[in-house]
């Protein structure tokens, strides 16, 4: 493509065009035409024409920069850790060397300095970064801006356990509250510890426990504690490991526990006794009415709930005064039946503008289905494609087209298995940011067999059932030959259910003739299935593009059935958004409901709980200042109904409360001065946050030393700490606890970051490893497509005094020949 440096110039051409008409019809002669020709030549010179060209660039010796970690974490590992191979480097290509010290890890600091500047960065670190850029966010945008990012792991040379506790600061008086604990070692072997639980330094429970993994975050030791007196107390866990541990100050853990009054509520209910009304009881302060009380009765009282009340028992002026209440930041629930919603008048009234559904029915579409197969299998490993695996995976979990898709991922070696915990929907960016940390944390199994047949067995398992649009897709290397057979039958299963089948073969670095094996069964495989056209042969670093065949018209009998209402005596709950406050600790996989309130989500409401008929069962949003829930459904008596008994016991029950909470917002009550701040670690600062509910100087002391306020907003006012010693400290009787070091949690090898090391185009190697290799990988990845201007403006010339030269020569030679064949005239004299 041909463009013009100077594009103004081309406006000389007019007055070229006005003096050539002008002497053309004077003289009429081909002269002037030639003459005009080579003038548009000089001014499209003056115009500097040129085009781009494409050059491969690459560089013997790449500037490499080299970031040593030197930090506490990496007391586990040998003290010389890249020492030699700073040596190698530096003997051979420009390296600099940049040494992270100190008790705190910025790597993504580090790579946010030095990428995009053409460097290649070398990470000799345990991958932990505990200070400022996200490490991530760093990793990506290296990955922007064409930087190669390769990690040395050091070989671990000795263990470390570290113990967290998670859970509510801010809990309620004489209520049970679980907190989770969370242990995590350096190594990946089997390890057995003593645990001991204090409360307020009084021992409550001790036993020994065994971790079998890095971690126990998939399934914390769970304890149960209730606080009977008001104000500052403290949990505290200690664990003694029955073998090697490098540290001991992170085998201790301190958590605050602030208790408050239990919130005021407001139950509008016929049926006081009924599950519903029972929990509420138990958990909160709860005013029991059977009519509407009014604004006054209201003041104080943290969420409304509205249980199975039908329009007609408000009037305009009572429905304008709970929509002040919500607007101002009190919490609304609504709780169906059989006087609710569809069949209680909320269509089109006052109360359904709170409401964040429609009180008729939903037409439930099927939506796409999608399941993801990632191959884990030991030779994704020795073919190093598991970063391009995963990476695959998530580009697909982000792709635009798949908001409105519900995703399962299932990882295979010589078993399948579910990664996701059941479908996730995509519309939601939490959803997507969970999914994408569980694919990222997929590691190779060193001790299984790639068996594709069992990846597609638990795909059926996921699929079979479901409607709408149902897709699958392989993500492997191709090395499928020990299990083709059986693969095959599996996937024609899977065809038979209407599943559309898509094969994403990542091509393995250097071809061979093992490559050409493996080529040969992936390829053969989607021909025998007759899906050539649903096979991505793609190499490492490409993202296949898949354009997802388009929802299949349905007949008419298919729109006639579809409209109408599936019956079941039974509805089991799915849970449409898992990680949402409310549903992330509930467990509805036994639960199930008979009946339920038709009614349909409005645009920006959030469905969190369905039936598996599509139907929304618990969906919210926000309206004004306050938080409003619809649970449509009963409240488990249902004046005889009972469509919802089961959801009031056991481990569902936490819906209920977690609805509750989740409308309360802030459980604190407004009035005097009331602080909030987390817990912290030793060096990290704390930021407080007071607000003044009565008049007065607001006043705050660290142990007994003032700190200095800044007004921030009405009445609120903020400061930062950052206690020196650690311990549980005293915000005048506000406890904050100050653990160790944010260095000393995650110990060991950070496995969760090797997709995105190998998304930026970088590689990860044992210290050994990158001596021999680290070098020729970053000579290969210095080659570089270059577009570089070439100017036309030489050849533009060259073409005018051509022009030019051949017509002074062409009517030179005319008039040579013309004087040549003139007739001679000769002179006679008398």
């Amino acid at each position: 493509m041909i463009s013009l440096e100077h594009p103004e110039m081309l406006f000389l051409v007019i007055p070229i065009i006005i003096v050539g008409f002008y002497l053309l019809r004077k003289t009429k002669t081909k002269l002037v035409e030639w003459r005009m020709l080579v003038a548009f030549l000089l001014v499209l010179a003056l115009a500097s024409p040129f085009t781009t060209v494409t050059k491969t660039i690459s560089e013997e010796d790449p500037s490499l920069v080299l970031v040593q970690d030197q930090t506490s974490s990496m007391g586990l590992f040998p003290e010389e850790a890249g020492n030699e191979l700073y040596k190698a480097l530096v003997a051979n290509t420009p390296t600099t060397l940049v040494q992270l010290t100190g008790d705190k890890t910025s790597l993504g600091d580090t790579i946010m300095q030095y990428a995009g500047s053409g460097n290649q960065i070398v990470l000799v670190s345990d991958g932990n970064s505990n200070a400022g850029k996200d490490l991530p966010d760093a990793l990506e945008f290296a990955k922007d801006t064409d930087t190669p990012v390769y990690l040395i792991q050091p070989e671990l040379k000795a263990n470390d356990l570290s113990v967290e506790v998670l859970g509510d600061k801010t809990v309620f008086v004489d209520n049970q509250n679980e907190f989770e604990i969370v242990v995590r070692q350096a190594s990946n072997q089997s390890v057995s510890y003593f645990l001991e639980v204090f409360v307020d330094d009084v021992l409550v429970q001790s036993s020994d426990f065994t971790l079998e993994g890095r971690n126990n975050i998939d399934d914390p030791i769970k304890i149960n504690q209730a606080f009977n007196t008001l104000g500052a107390h403290n949990l505290r866990v200690k664990i003694t490991p029955n073998g090697e541990d490098h540290n001991e100050v992170n085998n201790e853990f301190l958590k605050s526990v602030y208790v408050i009054p239990k919130p005021k509520l407001t139950l509008v209910t016929s049926e006081p006794d009924s599950p519903l009304g029972m929990i509420l009881n138990k958990l909160y302060n709860v005013t029991v009415v059977s009519n509407y009380p009014g604004a006054a009765a209201l003041k104080g009282s943290k969420v409304l709930v509205l249980d199975n009340q039908p329009m007609s028992f408000f009037s305009e002026a009572q429905m304008k005064e709970i929509k002040n209440y919500v607007s101002n930041g009190g919490g609304l629930v609504v709780v169906g039946g059989k006087q609710a919603y569809n069949y209680g008048g909320y269509l089109n009234s006052s109360l359904e503008e709170i409401l964040p559904v429609l009180s008729k029915p939903s037409e439930y579409k099927g939506g796409r289905n999608l399941v993801l197969i990632l191959d884990v299998s030991p030779s994704t490993s020795a073919h190093k494609t598991q970063g391009d695996i995963l990476a695959n995976a998530i580009n697909i979990i982000q792709n635009e087209n798949l908001k409105d898709a519900n995703a399962e991922v299932i990882a295979f070696g010589s078993k399948g298995y579910d990664i996701s915990g059941g479908f996730v929907f995509l519309g939601l960016e939490q959803n997507q940011k969970i999914l994408r940390e569980k694919i990222s944390r997929l590691t190779p199994d060193s001790q299984s067999k790639t068996s594709l047949n069992e990846g597609l067995k638990t795909a059926k398992e996921m699929l079979a059932g479901k409607e709408g649009e149902l897709d699958a897709i392989i993500i492997s290397d191709g090395a499928i030959e020990d299990s083709y057979k059986p693969s095959i039958q599996a996937a024609k299963e899977l065809q038979e259910l209407g599943v559309n089948l898509y094969f994403i073969h990542i091509r393995s670095v250097a071809p061979s003739q093992t490559d050409k094996t493996r080529n040969y069964y992936a390829e053969n495989f989607m021909k025998e299935l007759g899906l050539e056209n649903n096979y991505f042969h793609i190499p490492m670093g490409d993202r296949a593009n898949i354009r997802f065949a388009p929802p299949k018209e349905l007949s008419e009998e298919e729109k006639k059935r579809e409209k109408e209402e599936i019956e079941l005596d039974t509805y089991p709950l799915l849970e449409y958004s898992p990680h949402h406050f409310i549903t992330e600790s509930v467990n509805l996989k036994n639960a199930s409901i008979t009946g339920y309130n038709g009614v349909t989500p409005k645009a920006g409401a959030e469905r969190l709980i369905i039936t598996v008929t599509g139907k929304p069962v618990l969906t919210t949003w926000r309206f004004g200042l306050g938080r409003v829930a619809a649970f449509t459904t009963d409240n488990g008596e249902g004046e005889g109904s009972r469509w919802a008994s089961a959801l009031y016991n056991g481990s569902s029950a936490r819906l209920i409360s977690g609805t509750t909470s989740w409308a309360i917002g802030n459980p604190r009550a407004e009035e005097g001065a009331v602080l909030d701040g987390p817990d912290t670690w030793l060096g990290t600062p704390s930021d407080l946050t007071l607000t003044m509910y009565d008049k007065g100087i607001p006043e705050l002391k660290l142990d007994e030393s003032p700190l200095d306020l800044a007004l921030t907003g009405r009445n609120t006012y903020e400061t930062s700490v950052n206690p020196e010693t650690i311990g549980i400290h005293d915000l005048s009787g506000y406890p904050l606890a100050v653990n160790y070091q944010l260095e000393y949690r995650d110990v060991g090898l950070n496995e969760d970051i090797e997709s995105l090391i190998l998304a930026t185009g970088g590689n990860i190697y044992t210290e050994k490893d990158a001596r021999a290799l680290l070098l020729k990988d970053a000579r290969q990845n210095s080659e570089r497509q270059s577009n570089e201007p070439v100017s036309l403006k030489v050849y533009v010339l060259l073409t005018a005094l051509v022009l030019y030269l051949g017509e002074i020569i062409a009517r030179r030679i005319k008039e040579m020949n013309k004087l040549k064949n003139a007739p001679v005239e000769v002179e006679t004299r008398v």
